[in-house]
């Protein structure tokens, strides 16, 4: 009995020797992978993510009136693995240090992240466009000399028409007549 409240004594002065976390928050690790949070002012849609999680847990669904496209995380399939975070080119995927994923079977569609993702649209059209972001441009185009910036407002369309009436040589339009003349028979 002795050896027994020396033993609870001794315990009792050292504090526990495991994590209470039942009964209270267990300390989380600073660089501990957690729940996926996505950015959507920095999701361009690529869908990199969607295929290169392991758990399938990444949907990205366009809209049926075209007008942007549904983000959808379900973390109760999401092994934490944190492959859609260093595959994102935009790091619009970050991973938290919230771990708790434990919920009840009633509410596992509860337990996810969705968003939905306008697309911007056109300067010149005003067609939806899939939003281009400055920074994954600069690391594209390395070419200082070329002015990126203006291009990024229009759709792939009209870039290229703004591109080519940019790029190409002024020519002068003078009238000359055609080179053939159709000749037409009087007979």
């Amino acid at each position: 009995m002795f050896k027994f409240l020396k033993i609870l004594g001794r315990n009792l002065k050292q504090g526990p020797s495991t994590q209470i976390f039942p009964l209270g928050e267990a300390p989380t690790p600073k660089r501990f992978r957690g729940r996926v949070v996505v950015d959507p002012s920095k999701c361009v849609g690529c869908g990199i993510c969607k295929h290169v999680c392991a758990g399938r847990a990444i949907n990205i669904e366009p809209d049926k009136n075209k007008q942007g496209y549904s983000f959808s995380v379900w973390h109760n399939t999401c092994a934490l693995c944190g492959m859609c975070r260093h595959y994102c080119p935009t790091k619009a995927i970050t991973l938290s240090n919230d771990w708790h994923n434990a919920h009840l079977q009633s509410k596992k569609y509860d337990n996810a992240e969705h968003h939905f993702i306008p697309y911007s649209r056109c300067r010149s059209c005003d067609a939806p466009m899939r939003r281009l972001p400055p920074e994954l441009v600069l690391k594209i185009y390395t070419d200082k000399s070329l002015d990126m910036m203006p291009l990024l407002s229009l759709c792939p369309q009209c870039r290229q028409v703004a591109t080519a009436e940019r790029e190409a040589p002024q020519v002068e339009t003078t009238t000359q007549e055609p080179l053939l003349k159709k000749e037409t028979n009087d007979e």
